[in-house]
């Protein structure tokens, strides 16, 4: 039954990645990435782990492509298009897929399940932020300053792109409340509404500050624009570090804000 079970889970993981990809939401690396981390969160979590990584694809996906262009004027700045590739699945779903393993081996605790939620919570209201964000009437501000920067800064925040992260991480932790007594039953529907929303929440500002510390950030010359972009900056010409460590793109930062997400809603709901 549980091979059955995980065979299935695949088996839908593969439709929604093929469906994605044909809808241009992933490019075939970020398809199959997806094959597999949403086949381990189907297979081995159920159905309550599957609306919550489906939600945050659903919208995610939904928003991007109906602001795409108000977003096209900034897409010099981000490290990638809006096809998502394995890199960026992971980040998003990879830390999904340890704990549906991790449920698998302890299906009685309910911390797998409020890890994911906080996870899932986190990357939504991160994705969120960056959507609607640059519908921000006012420059956003650099998290660690206050200073205005340009839209799309790495560490900017604005108040429409605080309000969209409250928003993402509440609807994840909404539906993770109301899953409760098929995911993790005794644990307090409420306390989870409340705390994995925060958790969400946490985790986009710590991605926004992390954006404004340690991420590589790198310049392009020919443009005098600041950039994700590297080696070779959308004009082709090729970028230079100005700061932030080498190895921490926005794919790390992303799958550092899913830990900071999941660890957020463990300790707040007290597990």
């Amino acid at each position: 039954m549980e091979f059955l079970t995980l065979l299935l889970g695949f088996i839908f993981g593969l439709m929604i990645s093929f469906l994605a990809w044909r809808a241009h939401a992933l490019n075939r690396s970020g398809a199959v990435a997806a094959a597999i981390s949403g086949g381990l969160v189907f297979g081995l979590g159920g159905l309550p782990w599957a609306v919550l990584l489906l939600t945050f694809f659903i919208t995610s996906s939904g928003l991007s492509r109906l602001f795409s262009r108000r977003k096209a004027s900034l897409g010099e700045k981000f490290s990638k298009g809006s096809q998502r590739d394995w890199g960026q699945v992971l980040a998003n779903g990879g830390l999904g897929s340890l704990l549906a393993i991790a449920h698998f081996f302890w299906p009685e605790q309910a911390w797998p399940w409020l890890a994911f939620a906080g996870a899932m919570a986190a990357v939504n209201a991160d994705t969120w932020a960056t959507e609607l964000g640059v519908l921000n009437p006012a420059l956003p501000s650099l998290i660690t300053t206050g200073q205005p920067v340009e839209r799309g800064a790495s560490g900017a925040i604005s108040v429409y792109g605080s309000l969209a992260a409250l928003g993402g991480a509440g609807l994840i932790a909404a539906l993770a409340s109301i899953l409760l007594p098929w995911a993790a039953p005794g644990v307090d529907p409420w306390r989870c509404l409340v705390f994995v929303t925060l958790g969400g929440v946490g985790g986009a500002f710590f991605d926004s500050l992390l954006g404004a510390t340690v991420q590589a950030i790198y310049h392009c010359p020919a443009c005098q624009k600041d950039t994700e972009r590297h080696p070779l900056h959308t004009c082709g010409t090729p970028t230079a570090q100005i700061r932030g460590w080498h190895w921490l793109n926005n794919d790390l930062v992303n799958l550092s804000a899913s830990l900071m997400g999941a660890l957020l809603a463990l300790l707040l709901v007290g597990w």
